[in-house]
């Protein structure tokens, strides 16, 4: 699914933030600032102010002491941030990169990496990954 990155006024904490609210929702139905924190590594304060900035910014709904849920328009970038993080981990895993490397690589890419450029790596992935005698060619030449 290619979802367009039109934004607001976002910056790399946020798409931070909106990814780990939508891994949450996920897991476990609901976010929450303590939840958030932790898995961010963020004070909770930190959190709560960040989720009052998310809210005006009318990307999540936060009541506090109830939890924060996606707007559409947060849901819609939370899930293109998770594709561009799984596609470009995907690209980097057909190299036989180490998943420690690869992670704080993405985590540094998937901030700054355009649609056209990110198009262009899934479809080279897709291709690799269809072509076995190829990859083998182009993991050959990274050596």
């Amino acid at each position: 699914m290619t979802l367009p990155l039109k934004r607001t006024s976002g910056s790399t904490a946020m798409d931070d933030y909106l990814e780990q609210i939508l891994h949450l929702i996920k897991e476990k139905g609901y976010a929450r600032a303590v939840d958030i924190s932790k898995n961010l590594n963020i004070s909770q304060a930190s959190v709560t102010n960040m989720l009052k900035r998310l809210d005006v910014e009318g990307l999540v709904n936060h009541e506090k002491y109830r939890g924060t849920t996606l707007t559409e328009e947060g849901q819609r970038i939370a899930q293109a941030i998770i594709d561009r993080h799984e596609t470009l981990t995907r690209f980097l895993r057909l190299f036989d990169i180490d998943e420690e490397t690869i992670y704080r690589d993405v985590e540094g890419m998937e901030h700054h990496v355009s649609r056209p450029t990110l198009d262009v790596i899934r479809a080279v992935a897709d291709a690799l990954e269809n072509d076995p005698d190829l990859l083998k060619r182009v993991r050959k030449n990274c050596k």
